[in-house]
């Protein structure tokens, strides 16, 4: 059974690393939606996966360091991509939430990224 939860998070950003001239080189703000994805079985008793206070409580703090930041400011967003962002969410979350299955990171409308975590032996 798969479950998530959508967490809305405004943050500016600039990508330092694209050619010069590029329009991401530039300061500029997202309405990110990050989509936090558990799987697990299904609590026979308790009728869920997981409680969705839960993992509102375990993103907190996440939540706490990305939102109404400038992202290339946190430690480990230098270059924050939403790929960056994705894989950086994951490391954070990882340890409070062990049935977490997916990361995907809307940065607009129509664009964003999904992650499943490191490939085995990563």
């Amino acid at each position: 059974m798969d479950i998530f939860k959508i967490f809305p998070i405004e943050a500016a950003h600039r990508l330092p690393n694209v050619p010069a001239g590029h329009k991401c080189a530039r300061l500029h703000g997202h309405s990110f939606r990050v989509e936090v994805h558990v799987r697990g079985e299904l609590d026979p008793t308790l009728g869920w996966v997981m409680d969705f206070a839960d993992l509102k409580r375990a993103f907190e703090p996440v939540f706490e360091q990305l939102d109404h930041r400038y992202l290339n400011d946190v430690p480990g967003l230098d270059n924050p991509t939403s790929e960056v962002l994705a894989q950086w969410i994951w490391r954070a979350l990882k340890p409070s939430v062990p049935l977490l299955h997916r990361i995907v990171v809307h940065e607009t409308c129509t664009a964003g990224c999904s992650y499943a975590g490191p490939g085995p032996g990563l």
